[in-house]
């Protein structure tokens, strides 16, 4: 029992919380539910909210271990860590990058769970592209080059020009 209201009860006040708030979900096994955010760097983020016996998990992938310059990579999201609120950045055991966080039940309301998806979606929203660019800059360059030989359109890669050399690239 957690407060005035058992461990039971959770699963359905977060799923009128989530209803009311009119946020995209889905709850594919009681007490857990895939709610998704969309942003505008990173298109899309998919949250789990999970109603565990003490405490209500969140968790969102944030993007695959980096193929280069881990130490700046890693450095960048851990300067983040201490102005975040709700969720922070973790690493799962190969090196996958998520946002993960913990409320106590009793602080399930309307308001706390707008403010933790508000929070999960500009974390990853804000972050994305700088990430990107420091951990996968060599596969954005060849992505551009695949794009641009064969005609393709590089629309979505022109936040990363600087990466590229290509400044703010037209549509190919």
């Amino acid at each position: 029992m957690t407060a005035d209201r058992p461990v039971a009860d959770y699963p359905a006040r977060l799923a009128g919380i989530l209803a009311d708030l009119g946020v995209d979900h889905e709850s594919p096994q009681p007490g857990a539910f895939l709610v998704r955010l969309e942003g505008q760097h990173k298109l899309v983020t998919m949250a789990w909210l999970i109603v565990e016996p003490h405490s209500l998990h969140v968790e969102a992938f944030f993007c695959r271990q980096p193929d280069e310059n881990h130490a700046e990579f890693y450095r960048f999201l851990l300067t983040h860590g201490s102005r975040m609120y709700g969720v922070h950045f973790a690493l799962d055991p190969v090196g996958d990058v998520y946002l993960v966080g913990r409320l106590p039940l009793a602080a399930i309301s309307a308001e706390e769970i707008d403010r933790l998806l508000g929070c999960v979606l500009t974390y990853s929203d804000e972050n994305f592209d700088q990430a990107l660019m420091t951990g996968f800059a060599s596969s954005i360059r060849r992505e551009w080059d695949w794009r641009v030989k064969r005609g393709e359109s590089v629309a979505n890669l022109r936040a990363f020009g600087r990466v590229t050399g290509a400044g703010q690239p037209r549509d190919g």
